[in-house]
Order: structure tokens, then sequence, then C-alpha cells
């Protein structure tokens, strides 16, 4: 780790890695970046001082070392690559059958072992939440809309889900109407969940009600790692929320990144959506 080098960012798809740019050249601090083909909106592709496929650990790990960064920051979604690829780049500097055993762990186990091979060569890793802590939802975070009865009653069982679902590895999302578990999140992400819920409601005329209710409750897993993979949702999601035929969309607080607050509170706002953050009691309060 170099005190005095930039930050870098190993950079995915989505708006995170932009706005995350964009902070670090408001509060004058100095960055690389490095965008994974195929990943990287071409925005911050335009503007990388790397390329790389995601899974060229060799060209990866030279560039770092090349750039002799302070931290190192793994930000932006990736679609897993299968089983032998992981296990064809991580054996090239792992030992192959543990290799194996953290691949066939899951998603944050794959996740996790990715940080430990950064810090293993002498990287420091850090969350987007650290280099940017005014994107974190505070508890505060509230839109102009109320949550009524029901979805405060779709909050409580969306939590106790979630957090009986995070030791099998599975999304940081659901949707539930009062008690009814719509959707849970798996591998295609949030906004593409929302879509299968909004195709559910489909009538066989093609039309939907223009509201249905329902909540979109996002959540970091507990005992998860900050560091990567953070919940982070937008005025995008909360487009699809309101297409999805939702009443709101709750997040926890002091774990979830909300991309453009002023405007992802507006959009909430000009749908007729509310929006929330709440504290999970699998984690600690966060400070405000």
């Amino acid at each position: 780790m170099n005190p005095d080098g930039p930050i870098a960012i190993l950079a995915g798809s989505g708006q995170l890695p932009i706005q995350l740019v964009k902070h670090l050249e408001r509060v004058g601090r100095d960055y690389r970046i490095l965008a994974f083909r195929g990943f990287a909106a071409p925005e911050l592709r335009r503007r990388a001082h790397a390329s790389a496929d995601l899974l060229d650990l060799k060209t990866i790990m030279s560039v770092l070392d090349g750039w002799r960064p302070q931290a190192v920051s793994l930000v932006g979604a990736v679609r897993r690559p299968g089983f032998s690829a992981l296990l064809g780049a991580y054996s090239l500097l792992r030992n192959r059958q543990e290799v194996m055993e953290v691949i066939a762990r899951g998603d944050d186990q794959v996740l996790r072992g990715a940080v430990m091979l950064l810090e293993e060569r002498g990287h420091r890793v850090v969350g987007a939440h650290e280099l940017a802590p005014g994107l974190v939802a505070p508890s505060s975070l509230r839109g102009a809309r109320e949550a009524g009865a029901d979805d405060r009653q779709a909050i409580a069982v969306g939590l106790d889900l979630l957090n009986s679902l995070s030791a099998f590895d599975i999304g940081q999302a659901a949707i539930v109407a009062r008690e009814h578990v719509l959707a849970i999140e798996g591998p295609e992400g949030t906004d593409r969940m929302l879509r299968r819920v909004r195709g559910m409601r489909q009538s066989w005329f093609g039309l939907r009600r223009s509201k249905e209710g329902g909540v979109l409750i996002k959540a970091a897993k507990r005992g998860q790692d900050l560091r990567v993979d953070m919940p982070t949702i937008g005025p995008k999601t909360v487009q699809e929320a309101a297409r999805a035929g939702l009443s709101g969309i709750a997040v926890g607080a002091g774990s979830t990144l909300v991309l453009e607050q002023e405007e992802t509170l507006a959009t909430a706002d000009r749908l007729g959506l509310f929006l929330v953050a709440v504290d999970l009691p699998w984690m600690e309060p966060p400070h405000e």
C-alpha cells in the first residue's frame, strides 16, 4: 500500500463507478480507473487509464503494481463467469483445490476470494461507502409519501425474509405485498426482478392497473462484506418499481448506496412512490 498513491477503481457496469469518479473529482482525490471490458459504461471506458478482461488477473495485478495505489475499490456489477473460467483464472495465483472450494460456496465467497487476492498482494480494499459516505442512505432518508399500514407490514415481512435468506447467498432484495412474497432477487439483479413482477401482473389484454401495491425491500445480507457488492438503488430503480405497480421502496439505512439521492427522491415523489430507509435488525444502526 502506498499512502501517497491514487485510488484505484476496478469498474464494472452501472452508474456507481461513474458517481464514485465524480465524487473523487469533487473532493480533489487522485484516482485511476481500470475498466472491465464488456461491463464498464462507455462514458467510463473513454476515461479509463487501463482496461482488462474480468478474469485476466495477470494484467489486473500488473496494472495495480504499476499504479501503487493507496487503496483499491471494486465497484459496479459484473456477471459471474462459469465455474471452469473462474477456476482457470484463480488457479494461476492460488492452490487449485482451495479455489474449487471457494467457488463452490457461492457468489459472496467468490467476491471475498477476489478481495483476499488483492490483500495478499499488499493492496488495501475499500468500499464505495468509505470513499463517498454521502452516497449512503442515512436513517433519515425519506420521500414525501408515507408508507401505509399494508406497506409497513410488507417491509417487516421482507426484512424477516432477507435475514433468513442471508445464509444461502441469494439476492439482496425482495418484493412483498402485505404478507405475500412476489419475488426474491436472483442473479438477474434488482431491475430485472422488478420487470419480472411487472410481467406477472400483466392482464390477458396486456394491461395493468396503475397501482397494485407491494414494496421493494433492498438490504445488505447479514454478515455481508460491504466493500463489495453493496446494495445500490437510483432513479432507474424507482422507475422500474413504478412500472411494476409497487407502492414504494425500503432500503437498509447505513448499508445501501442511493445514487443521485436528490433525483431519486424527486422521482419517487413524482411517480407517487414512498422511499424510506429502515434500520436493519442484524446491523449496527448508522451514525449520523
